[in-house]
Formats: structure tokens, C-alpha cells, sequence
């Protein structure tokens, strides 16, 4: 796990530490060093803890005029026992809410399980953002870890699924991979 490292070809066009509406802003990262670990495995170190002790993310890109962010994730989301969703609600979207993103990308081909709970956090976080035309994506998510979510309802909430399955969004620009979902959230394209 210690060489997947966050998608880094944007990093001319945005850098989370830099963005000073980040919740990672002032971040500093050795690279030399690998001090991190979901469960007994090492993860590079660009990857940010936002509480959790399993799920790590990487704010990749944020447009504060568009009110979009595209943020990945790898590990395990828990919460079950962990309430990975709080951690993350509180500590990296409220604070992304508040510079004015209501529009979320969250690629999931790392995540490599999700354990529910409840789905309040997801609710409170779609309430937050639907005023605004938000929405919420989760790209790429493994099978089993969206049967889970459904099991949880997360569908309500969240949009997920065979046409957010298998998106090849690395060779594009964030404002391409935004503009493509919010088309198909709007029914203007059928796949991505």
C-alpha cells in the first residue's frame, strides 16, 4: 500500500497545504519517512489523516468558483466502529462548506471496504449542500463496497453506481470530470 500515492498531476493546478480555505492548509509532509499505517500497512505519506485510523483522503482539487471538490480516498471507511463519516463531515467537508463547495467528487477505487452505521452524517451533509444545488459522487466505488452502502442508504444521500463505476478520470482535467458528472447528474449523457 505505501506506493499508491495520491493522483498528483494536478498538483500545478491546485495543492491542498497552499489553499489556505483548506482544511490541510499549512500541511507539511516528509517524504522520506512513512509514519502512517491503515491497519499494519504503511501508506505514502501525501496521503492526509482526517481522524480516522483506517481512511485516509487527498483533497485533489478545489474550485472555489465552481463549488466543486474532488477529493480521493484509500483504506478502509468504517463506520461501524470508527464513524469515519464524522470525521470526515466535521473536520474536512464543514470546513470545505464553509468556503463555499457544495459540489463533491470522492473517488473510491482505494477504498477497499465500508462497514455502515447509520446514515445521518450522509443526510446532514446532503442537507447542507442541496440548497446550494450541491450533490455528492462517489466515482469508481469496488461492488462490494456499494452494496454496503445501499445497505446503509446511503443512495438517498449520495449518488453511486454502475454509471459512476468505472470512470478513467486520470487522463482528464478536474473542470472536464466536474463538467461530465454534472451532466450526467442533469440526464444531458447517459455513461461517463
Amino acid at each position: 500500500m505505501h506506493k499508491i500515492e495520491p493522483h498528483f498531476n494536478w498538483r500545478a493546478k491546485y495543492i491542498a497545504d497552499k489553499d489556505n480555505k483548506s482544511p490541510f492548509y499549512g500541511r507539511q509532509y516528509n517524504e522520506f519517512q512513512y509514519t502512517q499505517k491503515i491497519y499494519n500497512y504503511y501508506i505514502h505519506p501525501q496521503w492526509d489523516n482526517f481522524g480516522s485510523p483506517t481512511l485516509y483522503l487527498k483533497i485533489l482539487f478545489a474550485d472555489y468558483e465552481r463549488s466543486f471538490a474532488i477529493i480521493e480516498l484509500i483504506g478502509e471507511w468504517n463506520d461501524a466502529i470508527n464513524n469515519d463519516v464524522m470525521f470526515l463531515k466535521r473536520d474536512v467537508i464543514d470546513v470545505l462548506i464553509k468556503a463555499g463547495i457544495h459540489k463533491y467528487i470522492l473517488i473510491g477505487e482505494n477504498v477497499l471496504n465500508f462497514h455502515g452505521d447509520d446514515n445521518c452524517y450522509y443526510e446532514e451533509w446532503w442537507d447542507d449542500v442541496k440548497e446550494e444545488d450541491g450533490w455528492i459522487v462517489f466515482l469508481n466505488l469496488h461492488k462490494h463496497v456499494m452494496e454496503e452502502m445501499q445497505e446503509t442508504q446511503i443512495q438517498f444521500y449520495a449518488n453511486f453506481g454502475r454509471q459512476f463505476s468505472d470512470v478513467n478520470w486520470r487522463p482528464y482535467k478536474p473542470g472536464f470530470i466536474f463538467d461530465a458528472i454534472e451532466a450526467a447528474l442533469n440526464g444531458r449523457i447517459k455513461e461517463l
